[in-house]
């Protein structure tokens, strides 16, 4: 065995957790971790629901928590620390990942870096052996995760073949901004649009953004109407803004035929993200231009159907992806 196997190894016999094993949450816990996830997808403030399950010992909790708590301070403070760890130490590859990176953190040039028994190195070390162990059983996000930590190209590609969606977006792009080479070369478009929209479909939206700018590009109308009527019933937050635009003709798009009461009503749901996502000036420009298309009465409908929309459609949602660029 290499030395540098034999490290990981001993690293991995080090840690404490055991992939058979799951911490089980309170109804209480469970319900604070789902609200915590909801806002934190939402872009906004979910620390208090997340430490809560956190504390409780639930490693996706642990995670997002230290990612809320990064993403807050610009970089990664002592607390934000001790939950990536956590996470990590429960087997969380994306922890580790996080952990492996945090060399030239922010906290180097303040001098206030947390204090870790093992080195970014070491982390890296764990990372990779953890996901090549997992890569090696068909699993197609660690494939992913192992091209990042090192694995490069053929394992993107592998698990782009898995049918991994963050994979799938990374090698359309590769082969869109020529970084790739695809053969045969006159069918690279056809492959790019069938991994565009794989990935979209499953539920990427910065996939599902390329695959609609493809068919507006191609005039296909009646598809584009029902991808995004599609996201819309999701929650995707972005997909209701725009059709609640064209419901309401602001502009007139993709054929949608005027709603003024259903797209002031959906425009009108938006602002429970309460500035989330940087949506809050836009929402109040398009709910004030389609206000004045409409009478008191109609308005008063609008805010019936937002309320209506809410009881019976899930939650608003950015889909944040796990590790954010």
């Amino acid at each position: 065995m290499s030395p540098l196997k034999a490290v990981a190894l001993a690293l991995v016999l080090a840690l404490p957790w055991e992939a058979s094993q799951a911490v089980v949450l309170t109804a209480e816990q469970e319900q604070a971790k789902a609200q915590g996830m909801i806002l934190y997808r939402q872009k906004k403030t979910a620390e208090n629901y997340l430490r809560v399950a956190a504390q409780a010992g639930d490693s996706e909790s642990q995670y997002y928590l230290a990612e809320e708590l990064t993403l807050k301070n610009r970089y990664m403070t002592i607390e934000a620390h001790k939950w990536y760890v956590a996470a990590a130490e429960q087997g969380d590859y994306y922890a580790m990942y996080q952990l492996a990176s945090s060399g030239g953190d922010l906290c180097d040039i303040m001098g206030n870096c947390p204090e870790d028994k093992r080195s970014p190195k070491d982390w890296y070390r764990l990372a990779r052996s953890t996901t090549e162990r997992l890569a090696e059983q068909g699993d197609g996000e660690a494939m992913y995760m192992l091209a990042l930590l090192g694995g490069g190209f053929p394992w993107l590609k592998r698990s782009a073949e898995a049918g991994y969606p963050e994979a799938e977006y990374r090698l359309a792009i590769m082969y869109k901004d020529g970084d790739k080479f695809y053969f045969p070369p006159w069918k690279k478009s056809e492959k790019i649009e069938a991994l565009f929209k794989h990935a979209g479909e499953s539920g990427h939206r910065i996939a599902m953004d390329y695959y609609f700018d493809i068919l507006e590009k191609r005039g296909e109308t009646e598809r584009l109407r029902k991808i995004t009527i599609d996201m819309a019933l999701e929650g995707d937050a972005h997909a209701v803004s725009s059709y609640a635009a064209y419901l309401a003709h602001a502009p007139e798009k993709l054929g949608f035929e005027l709603d003024l009461v259903k797209g002031y009503g959906l425009m009108y749901t938006l602002l429970e993200l309460d500035g989330g996502g940087g949506l809050d000036v836009y929402v109040a420009r398009k709910l004030e231009r389609i206000g004045k298309k409409m009478t008191s009465e109609q308005i008063e409908q609008a805010k019936e159907f937002a309320a209506h929309w809410k009881a019976t459609h899930p939650p608003l949602s950015f889909f944040t992806r796990k590790l954010e660029y």
